[in-house]
């Protein structure tokens, strides 16, 4: 059995799995939804005005994204990786010609077809609620590679925190504790004037910093409040999230265990 099929019948059984539990199917979708209800459209933004939500509706949309693409691929696969443990399933696993990258992989293209899924919802939830207007470019093909790099990226982060954390509670609480700083403190909903100014340098380290400033040039915004070349700051981001996305799965496929 070639690698391809061997993803391919690991993919379609993840599939189905998730499938099967239909609770996580509901909040995969709902709990971004419910982002976009409170803060677009019970908060709302106010352009004329200050505070934090003082920029145009548009400027909000890598915050949705970001929501679905943090949260789900962080306590997904880490779950995942977390149940295999306790099921001693990866000792089974080690018998088959499945590799530990394979299995990886094709539990991070699961990911991105959910993740791809919830953010066409949240784009047109965002469109039709909140009156963010989203342009029509070259860029905006691009988008979908934005979507696809970070959600893989924190797959990757998954699998890491899977293996240390020492249960799907665990696991639940470790993804949790990385995405809430990483979602309102790397340029999607927090402007960087409203932050400390010694802050302002360690947003550069979030890979949500350049998934937020891609995806404003994608949907025709500036990639920061300084109004940066739109081409460069696009460029900037997927080179950056190409690399990172890189190492974070190398260090997925380690991470994960031969044996229990």
């Amino acid at each position: 059995m070639s690698a391809t099929r061997r993803v391919g019948s690991e993919f379609r059984a993840a599939w189905h799995s998730f499938l099967r539990r239909r609770t996580a199917v509901v909040f995969t979708f709902l709990f971004p939804v419910l982002i976009v209800l409170i803060f677009g459209v019970l908060v709302e933004t106010q352009p004329t005005g200050g505070g934090i939500f003082a920029q145009p509706p548009a400027y909000y949309v890598p915050g949705y994204l970001a929501v679905v693409v943090l949260f789900t691929p962080l306590s997904r696969v880490g779950s995942s990786v977390a149940r295999y443990r306790e099921g001693n399933r990866f000792e089974k696993l080690a018998t088959t010609p499945l590799s530990r990258a394979e299995w990886l992989l094709a539990h991070t293209l699961v990911n991105v077809v959910l993740v791809g899924l919830a953010a066409l919802v949240l784009l047109v939830l965002t469109a039709t609620l909140t009156g963010a207007s989203v342009a029509v470019s070259p860029a905006l093909a691009l988008l979908p590679a934005l979507v696809a790099l970070a959600t893989a990226l924190f797959c990757g982060v998954g699998a890491v925190l899977g293996r240390v954390a020492d249960s799907q509670d665990g696991v639940i609480a470790a993804s949790n504790t990385l995405a809430l700083p990483l979602l309102f403190l790397s340029e999607t909903f927090v402007t960087p004037t409203l932050l400390p100014s010694w802050f302002r340098p360690l947003a550069l380290a979030s890979p949500v910093t350049y998934f937020a400033r891609g995806v404003r040039v994608a949907v025709g915004l500036p990639a920061t409040e300084g109004g940066a070349l739109p081409g460069a700051g696009l460029a900037v981001s997927l080179g950056v999230l190409v690399g990172l996305t890189a190492v974070a799965l190398a260090a997925g496929a380690v991470a994960i265990p031969r044996t229990d």
